[in-house]
């Protein structure tokens, strides 16, 4: 799906700056944050500003087709895979990983939980991921 058609399945009225930001989510799946989004669209979008971008994103987040991920406490980050999946965060470089859930966990979305209707389910995780800890293998002498 293009971002032009995403923007108009989700009810956002596309713009230049809506589709450009939407078309980096669905290219780059590196769950950017807002900032890493401006920096990487400001030098051929000369008129956007971060306002736009974050005023942008959370649109997408509260008409659901991005996410919002608050993994980490010194940064919101997105993801244009809108689809339940857990995400990872490596606390030694910072990369953010897109996991599988298991299929229970997928079970709890539609669930009643004591009288509350579940609409949204977030499974983090923290550790160290498979690349740092094969560097750290690498530079340590045993």
């Amino acid at each position: 799906m293009k971002p032009y058609e995403r923007l108009l399945d989700h009810n956002i009225k596309p713009s230049v700056q809506r589709i450009a930001i939407m078309q980096y989510l669905m290219e780059y799946p590196v769950h950017p944050s807002a900032d890493d989004i401006y920096t990487a669209l400001s030098p051929s979008m000369p008129t956007l500003s971060k306002t736009t971008v974050y005023n942008t994103l959370k649109l997408f987040s509260e008409q659901g087709a991005a996410q919002m991920l608050t993994i980490d406490e010194k940064n919101t980050n997105f993801d244009a895979d809108t689809s339940l999946h857990s995400h990872f965060l490596c606390k030694c470089c910072g990369h953010i990983y897109d996991l599988q859930c298991p299929e229970a966990v997928k079970d709890v979305e539609s669930m009643e939980m004591e009288g509350h209707q579940v609409a949204e389910v977030h499974y983090y995780y923290k550790g160290i991921c498979k690349n740092c800890l094969s560097k750290d293998k690498e530079t340590r002498i045993d």
